[in-house]
């Protein structure tokens, strides 16, 4: 299980509980209030990560009926890490499929009939407006689109793996960052309405387009930089939203996705043409600062290792030579 693989760290809070009067104070400080439907096979389970402007609770929870009061006025989404999760809030019918937004105050009732496992992201109100949430202090219920909804589950997964063995890289502020902006622009996808859905006028196209030029040129002129989605919309003039919008409209591909396409094949192009550079100077030269994140997007994308493309570059020099 997931909780079996991870162990505390100065990044990592985690607890366990095997008895429910262990749990019940850690609940009441978070304003909910539990009744156990299977007291006997009790079994809880939290771990806490904190990023610079949001926390990660992922938490194996039991069979109960669950009261609390959400106080998110940054926001918060809970979302499910098991395919298997199964709960009802106001009767209705809650699975893997749904994640849940809220931005405000809440309070709710949930049933939860079994284990399940999930995880509850609270954002900071210094975090500026995504666009997520429409309205205030309701909670809702929404389906996610599959693929979005695996990649943000699978980078919550990450995150505190992370925490529990490399926990020093939360210390450096830049790392922190880098990690947080991975998650935010994961939840920007998984909030994000079909652009093919947005046919307004082809003013607008041309508005998106001009935006995803403006985008490139910025790649261009600071290729080394760490790119974060809130700075590059101030630089623009334009909200979080629009710049997300305008990119899937005109590349068919989140923003993330394509700034990382294009910095990998520039990375590409320069382990293609260097002499004696290696793998790391040349990745970090293109704002690959996460060395082992950069090997797996590169094969992911390449269908071979950056060394693999750097042998066979270096071979065919000598070859040539």
């Amino acid at each position: 299980m997931f909780f079996d693989a991870l162990a505390p760290s100065s990044a990592l809070q985690l607890t366990r509980f095997t008895d429910v009067d262990a749990f019940r104070p850690a609940e009441a400080l978070e304003d909910s209030r539990s009744i156990p439907l299977d007291v006997a096979n009790f079994a809880a389970a939290r771990a806490i990560v904190n990023l610079p402007a949001c926390r990660i609770i992922v938490a194996r929870s039991f069979a109960r009926i669950l009261e609390t009061t959400y106080r998110a006025p940054g926001g918060m989404v809970i979302l499910p890490l098991s395919d298997d999760l199964r709960a009802t809030s106001s009767g209705m019918d809650i699975d893997s499929r749904f994640f849940i937004g809220l931005r405000g105050n809440h309070h709710c009732h949930f049933v939860e009939p079994q284990i399940n496992h999930h995880a509850l992201i609270m954002f900071s109100p210094a975090l500026r407006d995504r666009g997520w949430f429409d309205r205030a202090d309701t909670l809702w219920v929404r389906m996610a689109d599959p693929t979005a909804h695996l990649y943000a589950r699978q980078l919550v997964r990450d995150i505190l793996r992370t925490a529990s063995v490399q926990p020093q890289m939360f210390e450096a502020t830049e790392v922190a960052a880098h990690l947080q902006e991975g998650l935010l622009l994961a939840f920007d996808d998984l909030f994000r309405m079909n652009p093919l859905s947005d046919r307004s006028t082809p003013r607008a196209g041309v508005r998106s387009a001009r935006l995803v030029q403006q985008i490139d040129d910025y790649v261009r002129a600071y290729p080394t930089a760490p790119i974060y989605t809130a700075d590059l919309a101030d630089e623009f003039g334009v909200s979080i939203r629009t710049l997300g919008g305008a990119v899937a409209k005109v590349r068919g591909m989140s923003l993330h996705q394509y700034i990382r396409l294009k910095r990998l094949w520039a990375t590409r192009t320069q382990l293609l043409r260097s002499g004696g550079a290696s793998v790391a100077s040349c990745a970090r030269a293109h704002g690959f600062h996460h060395l082992g994140e950069f090997a797996a997007a590169y094969r992911a994308t390449f269908h071979e290792a950056p060394s693999d493309t750097l042998a066979r570059a270096r071979q065919s020099r000598l070859q040539a030579s």
